[in-house]
This record gives C-alpha cells, structure tokens and sequence, in this order.
C-alpha cells in the first residue's frame, strides 16, 4: 500500500477536530421550545430543526468513532488491511473512505 499512514493520521485526526467543533458548536444553540413564544407552527418547525439537529449529531458522533477506530488500527499496524479476512483494502476505497475497516467483498 503506498498510503503514508502519516498523512492518513493527520487528516484523520484534522477531521475528528473538525467534527467535534461542530459538535460544541450546536450543543451550546438550544432550540427553544416554549409554547408562550412560539406559535404552533414555530414548535412544529422548531421540534423539527431539533431531530434534524440531533439526528445530525449522531452522524458526527458515529464519524468520530470510525476515525478512532482507523486512528487505533495506523496504531497497531493494522490499517489498511480488512477485520475481516486480512486481505489488503484497495487504496482507492481508503482514499475514498479513509476510515474503512472492511475490503469490498467483505463489507457487502
């Protein structure tokens, strides 16, 4: 494999930054709910723009186990090579999905 898990490290660990400055971010901006402000259809609104929000979260949340699960395996020298069967991940699928754990045929 010519990935230098290095520079994988890096971006991994820029993208796991990055994703739990979002985070914060929308943790510190409630969506208020309070029916003396809001008319009917602005809880409506309101109440969906929160599980939107939360759905949103939980991608991200998701996103940063995967990146530490890739981090812990550039680690144990594992990366780039399938949980599954041990065959090599393709390069390309790596640099499309850097946090792969699976080779193709495996993760079908």
């Amino acid at each position: 494999m010519t990935l230098d898990p290095n520079k994988v490290r890096h971006n991994l660990l820029e993208k796991r930054k990055e994703l739990q400055v979002i985070n914060t971010t929308f943790a510190e901006k409630e969506i208020t709910l309070d029916q003396q402000v809001l008319g009917n259809i602005s809880r409506m609104d309101a109440l969906q723009q929160r599980a939107l929000a939360r759905a949103a979260e939980s991608r991200r949340q998701f996103e940063i186990k995967s990146i530490e699960a890739a981090l812990r395996r550039i680690d144990e020298e594992e990366y780039g090579y399938c949980g599954r069967c041990g065959a090599e991940i393709s390069e390309r699928r790596l640099q499309v999905n850097p946090c792969a754990a699976y080779c193709i045929e495996c993760a079908d």
